[in-house]
């Protein structure tokens, strides 16, 4: 889908191309939208502390290497606990590494502030929760025009068109006035779809989104975001279900906070 000329300023102000890789940077990072070099978490509770007083970690990752071209489809898999939300939090710039670095679509999100954090968020990715988290007293339309008003883009008859688009793609073009109660819950997540597709970001992400939906319903999600990965889209979801995890054209499998198989070459 080519962007309406309107998408292409924000605030009065052009919006740069994403990716400005002078040649001294080399061709390695340029091969990956998504890159974590060395990436560690841990995370502290003010709950268990050592004898000296201080806080005990709690190691979540341990130093990941992982690079994920741009058009890719990939699932994070792994059990309860492996750190394979941690990668998606690290990615969506919602969590900071401990140690190492994480770059996004030529961003290093652990050197920016968090306003620069919302502001590049909200133009690079669209994020799928496994609970919806769709606002409940606005209508379907409304939750997919959401995004386009809090970053201000476009005028706001421009605003609905664009999510009544969205919608349509999601097979939901007759839902548009209903409220998130008056959906099934395959419709309510398809909503979320269309809400993280507002912005057009080349990202999208999935945390465990299929979580709450049926086997059926869940395999109609999939099938969906690999259409939008067809389209060009980077998708990265995370699932415990394989054969979910199957219809990725990679799997990242993590335990104990390490990638211990990568079905695809790293670029």
């Amino acid at each position: 889908m080519r962007a309406a000329p309107w998408a292409r300023h924000r605030n009065g102000m052009n919006t740069q191309p994403r990716s400005q890789e002078t040649p001294a940077q080399g061709t390695a990072a340029a091969s990956a939208i998504i890159r974590l070099a060395g990436a560690e978490k841990i995370y502290h509770t003010g709950g268990r502390r050592t004898d000296e007083g201080r806080s005990v970690g709690f190691p979540a990752l341990s130093g990941v290497d992982l690079a994920i071209a741009a058009g890719e489809m990939v699932a994070i898999t792994g059990p309860s606990g492996s750190g394979k939300s941690t990668i998606i939090n690290l990615i969506a710039g919602i969590d900071r590494p401990t140690a190492g670095t994480v770059t996004v679509d030529g961003s290093a999100l652990d050197q920016m502030t968090e306003e620069q954090l919302a502001v590049w968020r909200g133009r690079t990715i669209g994020i799928i929760f496994q609970f919806f988290q769709l606002m409940p007293t606005l209508t379907a339309e409304e939750n997919a025009t959401l995004p386009l008003d809090l970053a201000r883009i476009g005028p706001p008859r421009q605003r609905r068109i664009r999510a009544s688009q969205n919608l349509a793609r999601v097979g939901l073009s007759d839902r548009g006035h209903r409220l998130p109660l008056e959906l099934s819950g395959g419709e309510q997540q398809r909503v979320a779809i269309a809400r993280a597709m507002a912005c057009q970001p080349p990202i999208l992400l999935g945390d465990e989104l299929t979580g709450n939906l049926d086997t059926g319903m869940a395999r109609d999600m999939l099938e969906l975001l690999r259409r939008l990965n067809q389209d060009g889209t980077t998708v990265v979801y995370v699932t415990h279900d394989q054969a979910l995890a199957a219809m990725a054209a990679r799997i990242v499998s993590v335990r104990d906070g390490l990638i211990v198989d990568d079905t695809g070459s790293r670029p």
